[in-house]
């Protein structure tokens, strides 16, 4: 058995790939590789011949093992871990803030983890007091950072607009006194997204999430008002004046699949019917028995809809009309460097969240918890 790198092998549109996970290096193969890089830890090379002979011919696998073994050798398969671990140097630099200004929400969506808007709490307004309290939190521990994040989440922040307002202006004052600039992003539900609503966070500089699920009957089954109704027939039109008319694409259109259209695919269509090239459709976060969560026997269904994606992903590229889907923008030249590969996402030390009533939470996942 070989004690080496891992090397991860599987198939998309009939064509077979390896990705060998310490290089970065990613290999298109044919059959016969992928099925001796499938059992090439676990056995020998006599024992590859044995096992694989009945079904290929005896020459071609060799041939296959020596390409293998050459790859091997040029550390672009089954690379070992160059490094096993790796020390912060300093104290911890915080770069973003997710500042709950709303728990609170004008709909009731029925996959919300944040239940409906109260995080398991009360329904609260962040206060202006809080909110400057957060950015000065920030400031004092961003370190030598030039550049701060800070989204404005809910809840439905919309609901609290002039905290957002304000909380900016505030930002981009105390920032500029000592060197730092804010990149600020909303996301919202785009109930609110008023045209009126749209230029002011347009002058001010802000990005938009924008939450869209897909067709009508999804959109509606699992993002409705308080009383049942539906609520795509109004931010739809909100959201399409914002792509309109932010033609720098300064927007993202953030889309939730669960186990109630696990053919998301038919979703991003309806998205790119509507003339939105750019978005995202991401499973749900769920605690079984939700029944709107994913369970482990969806997932050969959930690969299956990945691969009619990537269809379609390249089928609108071949016609002139590319689409940007966010899970789909891997860079395979510039991969993450070495403490992102080993802290994750950041949460609890460059990143945090902050509840209305200034409670400190490693995510906003976390909230309330």
């Amino acid at each position: 058995m070989r004690k080496q790198g891992q090397v991860h092998v599987f198939s998309c549109l009939d064509t077979h790939l390896a990705l060998d996970v310490e290089s970065d290096s990613l290999h298109q193969i044919d059959a016969i590789t992928a099925e001796v890089l499938r059992i090439y830890q676990d056995y020998s090379r006599e024992e590859i011949l044995q096992r694989l002979t009945p079904r290929f011919d005896t020459a071609e696998v060799k041939e296959v093992l020596a390409e293998i073994e050459e790859a091997v050798g040029e550390g672009t398969l089954f690379c070992p871990p160059a490094v096993t671990g790796w020390e912060p140097s300093g104290e911890p630099v915080v770069k973003a803030l997710c500042l709950h200004v709303a728990h609170d929400c004008n709909l009731r969506c029925r996959y919300c983890f944040g239940d409906t808007g109260e995080f398991g709490g009360t329904r609260e307004l962040m206060s202006r007091e809080v909110a400057r309290q957060a950015i000065d939190f920030l400031l004092n521990n961003s370190g030598q950072r030039s550049r701060c994040e800070l989204d404005f989440f809910g809840g439905e922040p919309l609901l609290n607009l002039p905290v957002v307002r304000e909380t900016i202006a505030y930002a981009r004052a105390e920032g500029a006194k000592r060197g730092k600039v804010f990149k600020f992003t909303l996301t919202t539900n785009a109930v609110l997204l008023t045209e009126a609503v749209r230029q002011e966070l347009q002058d001010l500089g802000v990005s938009l999430v924008l939450s869209l699920d897909g067709r009508p009957a999804v959109h509606d089954r699992m993002r409705p008002f308080a009383g049942g109704r539906g609520s795509s027939e109004q931010v739809v039109p909100h959201i399409l004046a914002a792509v309109k008319a932010d033609l720098q694409g300064d927007w993202w259109i953030r889309g939730t699949y669960t186990r109630d259209n696990l053919d998301f695919a038919e979703d991003a269509k309806y998205i790119l019917e509507l003339g939105i090239d750019r978005f995202s459709l991401e499973p749900v976060v769920a605690k079984l028995p939700d029944p709107h969560g994913l369970q482990e026997e969806d997932i050969p269904t959930l690969c299956a809809e990945y691969e009619r994606l990537a269809g379609l992903y390249l089928e609108r590229a071949r016609q002139g009309h590319p689409f940007t889907f966010f899970h789909f923008e891997v860079d395979l030249n510039h991969g993450p460097c070495l403490p992102k590969r080993f802290t994750g996402c950041g949460a609890g030390h460059e990143y945090f969240a902050v509840a209305p009533n200034g409670d400190l939470y490693p995510c906003h996942q976390f909230v309330g918890r």
